[in-house]
Protein backbone atom coordinates (compact mmCIF):
# COMPACT_ATOMS: atom_id res chain seq x y z
CA UNK A 1 0.00 0.00 0.00
CA UNK A 2 1.43 3.34 -1.09
CA UNK A 3 1.89 5.87 1.85
CA UNK A 4 0.15 9.56 1.75
CA UNK A 5 3.20 11.19 0.82
CA UNK A 6 4.02 8.77 -2.46
CA UNK A 7 0.22 9.23 -3.41
CA UNK A 8 0.79 12.68 -3.38
CA UNK A 9 4.68 12.71 -4.96
CA UNK A 10 2.74 11.09 -7.86
CA UNK A 11 -0.12 13.18 -8.25
CA UNK A 12 1.89 15.82 -8.16
CA UNK A 13 4.41 14.70 -10.79
CA UNK A 14 1.38 13.25 -12.81
CA UNK A 15 0.25 16.87 -12.86
CA UNK A 16 3.52 18.52 -13.62
CA UNK A 17 3.57 15.89 -16.60
CA UNK A 18 0.42 16.53 -17.93
CA UNK A 19 0.47 20.06 -17.71
CA UNK A 20 4.31 20.65 -19.09
CA UNK A 21 4.76 17.42 -21.17
CA UNK A 22 1.97 18.78 -23.21
CA UNK A 23 3.99 21.85 -24.42
CA UNK A 24 7.78 19.97 -23.66
CA UNK A 25 7.84 19.07 -27.62
CA UNK A 26 7.17 22.91 -28.18
CA UNK A 27 10.35 23.77 -26.18
CA UNK A 28 12.19 23.60 -28.77
CA UNK A 29 10.86 25.99 -31.05
CA UNK A 30 10.20 28.43 -28.18
CA UNK A 31 13.95 28.70 -27.35
CA UNK A 32 14.88 28.87 -31.33
CA UNK A 33 12.08 31.86 -31.52
CA UNK A 34 13.65 33.89 -28.20
CA UNK A 35 16.84 33.22 -29.72
CA UNK A 36 15.89 35.17 -33.29
CA UNK A 37 16.92 35.12 -36.39
CA UNK A 38 14.27 32.36 -37.93
CA UNK A 39 11.85 31.89 -40.09
CA UNK A 40 8.64 30.28 -38.55
CA UNK A 41 6.74 28.49 -41.34
CA UNK A 42 3.23 27.40 -41.31
CA UNK A 43 0.91 24.79 -43.07
CA UNK A 44 -2.46 26.92 -43.34
CA UNK A 45 -4.41 25.45 -40.41
CA UNK A 46 -7.51 22.77 -41.19
CA UNK A 47 -8.80 23.22 -44.51
CA UNK A 48 -10.48 19.79 -45.16
CA UNK A 49 -10.44 18.38 -48.59
CA UNK A 50 -6.73 17.50 -50.65
CA UNK A 51 -6.82 19.69 -53.59
CA UNK A 52 -8.30 23.25 -54.76
CA UNK A 53 -11.73 22.04 -57.19
CA UNK A 54 -10.93 21.88 -60.71
CA UNK A 55 -11.31 25.98 -62.00
CA UNK A 56 -10.27 27.89 -58.60
CA UNK A 57 -8.91 30.94 -58.78
CA UNK A 58 -6.67 32.57 -55.70
CA UNK A 59 -7.95 35.41 -55.72
CA UNK A 60 -11.81 33.67 -55.58
CA UNK A 61 -12.61 32.46 -52.22
CA UNK A 62 -15.43 30.76 -53.23
CA UNK A 63 -13.70 28.74 -55.78
CA UNK A 64 -11.25 27.51 -53.30
CA UNK A 65 -11.16 24.99 -50.35
CA UNK A 66 -11.17 27.57 -47.02
CA UNK A 67 -11.11 26.66 -43.28
CA UNK A 68 -13.56 25.54 -41.45
CA UNK A 69 -14.67 25.92 -37.91
CA UNK A 70 -11.62 24.32 -36.47
CA UNK A 71 -9.28 25.57 -38.70
CA UNK A 72 -10.24 29.14 -37.73
CA UNK A 73 -9.64 28.05 -34.45
CA UNK A 74 -6.65 26.46 -34.28
CA UNK A 75 -5.37 29.57 -36.29
CA UNK A 76 -6.83 31.73 -33.57
CA UNK A 77 -5.01 29.18 -30.70
CA UNK A 78 -1.83 29.80 -32.61
CA UNK A 79 -1.50 33.64 -32.34
CA UNK A 80 -2.89 33.22 -28.54
CA UNK A 81 0.73 30.91 -28.02
CA UNK A 82 2.74 33.49 -29.55
CA UNK A 83 0.56 36.14 -27.45
CA UNK A 84 1.14 34.15 -24.53
CA UNK A 85 4.34 34.52 -24.39
CA UNK A 86 5.36 37.90 -25.78
CA UNK A 87 6.62 36.75 -29.42
CA UNK A 88 6.30 39.14 -32.05
CA UNK A 89 6.75 38.40 -35.37
CA UNK A 90 8.14 41.93 -37.26
CA UNK A 91 6.85 40.32 -40.36
CA UNK A 92 3.82 38.18 -41.56
CA UNK A 93 3.97 36.81 -44.88
CA UNK A 94 1.70 34.63 -46.92
CA UNK A 95 0.71 32.25 -49.66
CA UNK A 96 -2.15 34.70 -51.70
CA UNK A 97 -4.88 31.68 -51.27
CA UNK A 98 -8.01 32.32 -49.34
CA UNK A 99 -6.88 29.67 -46.62
CA UNK A 100 -3.16 30.51 -45.39
CA UNK A 101 -4.37 34.81 -45.95
CA UNK A 102 -7.22 33.55 -43.32
CA UNK A 103 -4.79 31.38 -41.23
CA UNK A 104 -2.32 34.66 -40.90
CA UNK A 105 -5.14 37.04 -39.96
CA UNK A 106 -6.50 34.88 -37.57
CA UNK A 107 -3.19 34.11 -35.77
CA UNK A 108 -1.41 37.29 -36.25
CA UNK A 109 -4.30 40.14 -37.40
CA UNK A 110 -2.41 41.03 -40.83
CA UNK A 111 -0.51 39.59 -43.60
CA UNK A 112 1.57 40.67 -46.39
CA UNK A 113 0.40 38.10 -49.50
CA UNK A 114 3.75 36.69 -51.34
CA UNK A 115 3.45 35.08 -54.85
CA UNK A 116 6.89 32.61 -53.69
CA UNK A 117 4.58 30.89 -51.36
CA UNK A 118 1.86 30.37 -53.17
CA UNK A 119 0.94 26.50 -53.80
CA UNK A 120 3.12 25.09 -56.87
CA UNK A 121 -0.17 23.02 -57.89
CA UNK A 122 -0.69 24.76 -61.47
CA UNK A 123 2.95 26.50 -61.91
CA UNK A 124 5.30 26.19 -64.26
CA UNK A 125 8.62 24.34 -63.10
CA UNK A 126 10.49 27.34 -63.52
CA UNK A 127 7.88 29.38 -61.39
CA UNK A 128 7.77 26.92 -58.70
CA UNK A 129 11.92 26.77 -58.79
CA UNK A 130 12.23 30.98 -59.10
CA UNK A 131 9.66 30.29 -55.66
CA UNK A 132 11.83 27.86 -54.01
CA UNK A 133 14.92 29.59 -54.40
CA UNK A 134 13.73 33.18 -53.40
CA UNK A 135 12.57 31.72 -50.41
CA UNK A 136 16.21 29.67 -49.41
CA UNK A 137 17.03 33.36 -49.55
CA UNK A 138 15.03 34.96 -47.67
CA UNK A 139 16.05 32.07 -44.50
CA UNK A 140 19.39 33.20 -45.54
CA UNK A 141 19.00 36.95 -44.94
CA UNK A 142 17.09 36.37 -41.43
CA UNK A 143 19.94 37.51 -38.84
CA UNK A 144 17.45 38.79 -36.18
CA UNK A 145 14.03 38.80 -35.14
CA UNK A 146 11.00 36.24 -36.30
CA UNK A 147 9.26 36.44 -39.34
CA UNK A 148 5.89 34.11 -39.64
CA UNK A 149 5.24 32.38 -43.28
CA UNK A 150 1.77 30.88 -44.08
CA UNK A 151 1.97 28.45 -46.60
CA UNK A 152 1.07 25.13 -48.04
CA UNK A 153 2.37 21.22 -47.79
CA UNK A 154 3.67 21.13 -51.07
CA UNK A 155 5.99 24.34 -50.26
CA UNK A 156 7.50 23.13 -46.85
CA UNK A 157 8.13 19.82 -47.97
CA UNK A 158 9.99 21.31 -51.06
CA UNK A 159 12.08 23.45 -48.73
CA UNK A 160 13.05 21.21 -45.92
CA UNK A 161 12.14 17.93 -47.78
CA UNK A 162 9.89 17.10 -44.77
CA UNK A 163 5.87 17.03 -44.47
CA UNK A 164 4.08 18.94 -41.66
CA UNK A 165 0.50 18.67 -40.51
CA UNK A 166 -2.43 21.46 -40.73
CA UNK A 167 -1.03 24.11 -38.66
CA UNK A 168 2.18 22.88 -37.77
CA UNK A 169 4.86 25.55 -37.80
CA UNK A 170 8.94 25.13 -39.10
CA UNK A 171 11.26 27.05 -37.63
CA UNK A 172 13.60 27.44 -40.29
CA UNK A 173 17.04 29.12 -40.16
CA UNK A 174 20.23 29.43 -42.94
CA UNK A 175 23.27 26.91 -42.45
CA UNK A 176 26.11 26.79 -44.74
CA UNK A 177 23.89 27.61 -47.67
CA UNK A 178 20.84 25.26 -47.33
CA UNK A 179 17.88 25.63 -45.06
CA UNK A 180 17.97 23.82 -41.39
CA UNK A 181 14.42 22.83 -40.11
CA UNK A 182 15.59 23.72 -36.31
CA UNK A 183 12.12 22.86 -34.64
CA UNK A 184 8.63 22.15 -34.76
CA UNK A 185 5.51 23.78 -33.49
CA UNK A 186 1.90 21.78 -32.95
CA UNK A 187 -0.06 23.83 -31.41
CA UNK A 188 -3.37 21.48 -30.25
Amino acid sequence: MLSRRHLLGATLGATCLSGRAADAPNDAAEAALRRGGVVIAFRHALAPGTFDPPGFRPADCSTQRNLNDAGRAQARRIGAWFAARGLKPERVRSSPWCRCLDTAQLAFGAAEPWAALGSPRGASETTNAESLEALRRAVAARREGIEVWVTHMFVLSALVGEGSASGEGLVLAGADGAVALRARLAIP
